[in-house]
């Protein structure tokens, strides 16, 4: 008899996982290797086997414990160390796992349903998903706006009960009031029983008779809301944020959903934005490049002065600290980075031509660092 594997080794875990880390390693595999989706295909068989009896153990604190200590001496009863081996029991987290996998309900195997949750239980209402486009400037330094949005709520006329005014919802004859009905299955090993949404009450349990014409049955309404939205400054095209409670109402008293928003952000004119910094041209003219001069830059905060030095170059970026988007919920912000555009004049009239042409006759190589590097990288390239 071929000698087991050790169990952290068959989940792909190791031995000082979480339970979650545990519990999302056997889903996989269990998903992986059942036999309703490998029909006839011993191996997976075989292997969804080994991982049911893996996570069997290693689920169990008690069974834990005494598989690290001892291996698997300490779970097998015919070791003498008691405490069972791959019995069936402890299922519970198993019936929940398959009830994600397979969509409705679980599986006990050699009988025995998975205890179903109360289908008259407060039920959490879905979160809500809406957009809302801001300009460069209301992203950058935050704003108040006015959005709609459209969300589910109780219904006034009925309650939330779905049936008319008068009227009670009555017990569901094909589940007995559980939501869920037992389906019983062979497999290779033995029999399991698939616990799955009753298709009658779809897992309300309950049945309306007669309908509330204001919700159809249904127990909510979807209406149309207005609501204020605080921007946070420095939020960016593409970024989500909640507002807690303000999605779908929840069911038999349940909370609230969440609405979330999502920024669309406009280009903008001057700006450019990467990350939390600013990106911004600024044209300046020949003399201005050659000679230096104060420029007057825009930012987010209002026009500010800069010195451009001497023989600025076209292309050169200088850097404004902290004028660029404040940091969202968070101290400091980004820069500034200012890229000079030198603007070659057009339209000369004959007297400036002849200007120039007089000026560029006065300059020499010297005055020139790019071109005579060029010219002497050109004449070497030849020689």
């Amino acid at each position: 008899m071929a000698e087991k594997r050790d169990y952290y080794e068959v989940l792909g875990v190791s031995k000082g996982c979480s339970d979650d880390e545990l519990k999302k390693a056997y889903r996989k595999l269990a998903k992986q290797y059942h036999p309703d989706l490998n029909p006839g295909d011993k191996e997976a068989e075989a292997k969804f086997k080994e991982a049911n009896e893996a996570y069997e153990v290693l689920s169990d604190s008690d069974k834990r414990a005494r598989y690290d200590q001892f291996g698997h001496a300490g779970v097998d009863p015919n070791f003498g160390a008691g405490g069972g081996g791959f019995s069936g029991a402890g299922f519970g987290d198993l019936n929940d796992i398959f009830s994600n996998i397979f969509g409705g309900g679980g599986f006990g195997f050699g009988g025995g349903a998975s205890q179903a949750r109360n289908p008259n239980g407060p039920i959490r209402g879905n979160s809500v998903n809406t957009t809302i486009t801001l300009t460069f400037m209301e992203a950058a330094k935050g704003c108040k706006k006015e959005i709609t949005v459209k969300r589910l709520q109780t219904c006034k006329d009925c309650g939330g009960s779905g049936a008319a005014a008068g009227t009670e919802p009555v017990t569901c004859p094909d589940c007995g009031g559980s939501g869920r009905v037992t389906v019983q299955q062979r497999t290779p090993f033995g029999v399991m029983q698939a616990v799955r949404t009753c298709s009658r009450c779809a897992g309300k349990g309950k049945i309306v008779k007669d309908p509330c014409k204001t919700c159809a049955g249904k127990g909510r309404v979807r209406i149309t809301k207005k609501l204020e939205v605080t921007i946070p400054a420095g939020i960016d095209h593409g970024q989500t944020f909640a507002l807690r409670g303000q999605g779908d109402e929840g069911i038999n008293g349940g909370p609230a959903g969440d609405l979330n928003i999502t920024v669309i952000m406009e280009e903008d004119s001057l700006f450019v934005r990467d990350g939390y910094d600013i990106w911004c041209d600024v044209p300046i003219t020949y003399t201005q490049a050659a000679l230096g001069d104060e420029i007057t830059v825009p930012t987010i905060d209002g026009k500010v002065k800069y010195d451009v030095p001497e023989g600025t170059q076209p292309g050169t970026v200088f850097r404004l600290r902290n004028k660029g988007v404040p940091y969202v919920n968070g101290k400091g912000r980004g820069d500034q980075y200012v890229k000079v555009i030198v603007e070659v004049p057009t339209s000369l009239s004959s007297k400036q031509k002849d200007m120039l042409r007089e000026f560029e006759e006065s300059m020499s190589e010297k005055n020139y660092n790019k071109r005579q590097g060029f010219f002497d990288k050109l004449k070497s390239f030849f020689e």
